[in-house]
């Protein structure tokens, strides 16, 4: 797993074995093939390799992604989850 940081010259990316997201373009490519997102299958995506190895907490994901504050009682987060574990197989 390796996170290259921004520079003048260079885009930030993470990059592992099978998964590339190019954070400035926005896309994600899976086995170097592109990988369909939608905008917050792929900001949740985003948001969670930038935190791998890290617990983040439920509460922070529903902020973060789709500004949700304490108090709101959704299921999108466990929906999302799903279709980024069939997309990535």
């Amino acid at each position: 797993m390796e996170i290259l940081r921004k520079t003048d010259l260079q885009a930030a990316v993470f990059r592992d074995a099978h998964l590339t997201l190019d954070f400035d373009k926005q896309v994600a490519t899976l086995d170097c093939r592109p990988l369909p997102l939608t905008r917050k299958e792929y900001d949740l995506l985003a948001l969670l390799v930038s935190y791998a190895g890290m617990i983040v907490p439920r509460s922070e994901l529903l902020l973060r992604v789709w500004g949700y504050g304490d108090g709101i009682r959704t299921r999108t987060l466990d929906v999302h989850i799903r279709h980024l574990r069939k997309k990535l197989g």
